[in-house]
């Protein structure tokens, strides 16, 4: 079943007489571009958006990455921070963080003859709150993943399967997912939340998330590692690093990490709308 899945969307990706792929350097957008440079060869580009949103760790895993796969790769500049619809923190931001990106790659592929601008959306994105795929819909972007209704599992599956290294590489949204609705966004509390999350990865911990709201730092990890990680950090000197970013307060969230935590807000907003 996944193997027929597999050959759908390269069919689809060989459909193609080109394509550029929305490379974030995350295991989603790296299986769509391995996959094209498999079937397109040089007829297929990543592109990576950098912006204060993307810590500079990761854009040099998608350059690795990229190399590693055999792919094209050169990175754009976004600004969506200078989009007050965007900066003010709305709970559909990511629409207007993706209208930014694709108005940006679509006159990109156009001006270079690329036929079709492809992105790394799944098929469990469609069942969350994703409002950057109505941005993606609008300006024709294809999702080869999604549209041969292959999971996330499937991904890290299909990853593993063809040796990409990277294929249990921990999901990492951007900065801008760290903070609940309504709060501002700004280029200073991103980089705040950027160098705590590469402080703890430091520690070794990887799979993990800093949720900010305004001063309070809220550290995000699987619950399986909530105990050795209060056994083996020196806790004292952890706060006082967070407290040297800008934080005032330093907590641990004793759920542990679970992916769009902060869509909750919106679950209850309209559940209390129907009240």
């Amino acid at each position: 079943m996944l193997q027929a899945k597999l050959e759908q969307v390269r069919s689809q990706l060989r459909s193609f007489p080109s394509a550029l792929v929305a490379y974030s350097g995350g295991i989603d957008s790296s299986l769509v571009a391995y996959l094209a440079a498999q079937e397109l060869g040089d007829r297929a580009i990543a592109v990576t958006a950098v912006s204060a949103s993307l810590l500079p760790e990761d854009l040099e895993a998608a350059r690795s990455q990229a190399e590693w796969m055999g792919i094209a790769h050169e990175q754009i500049q976004t600004d969506e921070l200078a989009n007050p619809n965007y900066a003010s923190n709305p709970s559909n931001r990511c629409y207007f963080c993706k209208s930014e990106l694709h108005d940006r790659l679509q006159p990109l592929a156009q001006s270079r003859g690329f036929a079709v601008v492809l992105d790394g959306v799944n098929a469990d994105d469609l069942g969350d709150h994703r409002p950057g795929l109505q941005a993606a819909a609008e300006r024709g972007v294809r999702s080869p993943l999604a549209e041969a209704g292959i999971s996330k599992l499937e991904v890290r599956q299909l990853a593993r399967e063809l040796g990409m290294p990277w294929w249990d590489k921990p999901a990492m949204p951007c900065l801008s997912s760290r903070f609940p609705y309504g709060e501002a966004i700004t280029a200073e509390k991103l980089a705040r939340v950027g160098a705590a999350e590469r402080y703890l990865r430091q520690l070794g911990w990887q799979s993990i998330r800093v949720r900010s709201q305004q001063d309070t730092a809220r550290i995000e990890l699987p619950s399986t590692d909530l105990q050795r990680f209060v056994a083996e950090t020196d806790l004292p000197v952890l706060v006082s690093h967070f407290q040297s970013l800008g934080f005032r307060y330093v907590s641990l969230d004793l759920e542990g990490l679970v992916s769009g935590k902060l869509n909750r807000a919106l679950t209850a907003a309209c559940a209390g709308d129907r009240s």
